[in-house]
């Protein structure tokens, strides 16, 4: 990774499973830089104004960790670039290349942004078919003002949406812990099954550091099983549901293999 330029969200985003995930043969990859255009109030990845366009070898250079480190699931996810008229779909699209060519054996999955909602930007990613498409809503709507900065619920509930109609497999997120109530987080959760959602994950909000926002309460693990019956009956063909869960945790059970 570090011969090679590259970040990974599994770092940037402090997660907890990055030893047990990098075992397994799944690593999350960020491109388009390690600075984000927004400043969401939950994320640990550095803000700001990025200093420079995207990277035109970096998606070479993923493809190349990914065939060195013999993943046969790469994540590729990004920081928001909207400095970037398309957002970075053409980056998304040419790391998916990358990585067809080079490893063909590895199921891809994209963690996207919700690119302001452009539909041409969503169509460049979905026309590179990734093996899954994952955006996640992470919270209720009720909170993505102090969340969730310049994201709109309706609109990744609207991204969801159009993925799943262009025939890919589609996952979500959300965090819990941030203040929500019970049936806010079933409301959602339904509304992210209504777009057709096939997997979902949800896990606990940690605090990556004190400027960040506050944990108003921990679930036990039994919420946590409530939650997944609850998501399962909805007609989730997967949830995973756990305090430790994070948007790439078991993502290789996630997709159907030969």
């Amino acid at each position: 990774m570090r011969g090679l330029e590259l970040h990974t969200v599994c770092e940037e985003a402090h997660c907890p499973n990055m030893g047990e995930c990098w075992g397994r043969g799944t690593a999350t990859f960020m491109i388009l830089g390690d600075v984000c255009t927004r400043a969401c109030g939950f994320c640990a990845v550095k803000t700001g104004l990025p200093g420079s366009p995207p990277d035109a070898g970096e998606p070479g250079r993923v493809a190349d960790a990914v065939e060195r480190m013999g993943l046969r699931h790469a994540v590729i996810t990004s920081v928001n670039r909207d400095d970037q008229p398309d957002g970075g779909a053409s980056v998304f699209a040419a790391t998916i290349g990358e990585i067809r060519r080079r490893v063909p054996g590895c199921a891809i999955e994209v963690l996207i942004p919700d690119f302001k909602g452009s539909e041409e930007a969503l169509r460049i990613v979905a026309e590179a078919r990734p093996d899954v498409l994952n955006h996640n809503v992470e919270t209720v709507p009720r909170l993505y003002r102090k969340a969730r900065s310049g994201a709109n619920f309706d609109r990744s509930i609207e991204l969801l949406g159009r993925s799943k109609a262009a025939g890919l497999l589609t996952k979500s997120g959300v965090m819990v812990g941030l203040g929500e109530e019970w049936g806010e987080l079933e409301e959602t959760i339904r509304a992210i099954r209504s777009a057709g959602t096939d997997v979902l994950t949800i896990g606990q909000y940690l605090r990556p550091s004190p400027k960040h926002l506050p944990v108003v309460r921990y679930y036990t693990p039994e919420e946590f099983d409530r939650l997944r019956d609850f998501a399962l009956d909805l007609g989730y063909e997967h949830v995973e549901s756990a305090p430790l869960v994070r948007s790439s945790y078991h993502a290789e059970q996630h997709v159907p293999r030969p």
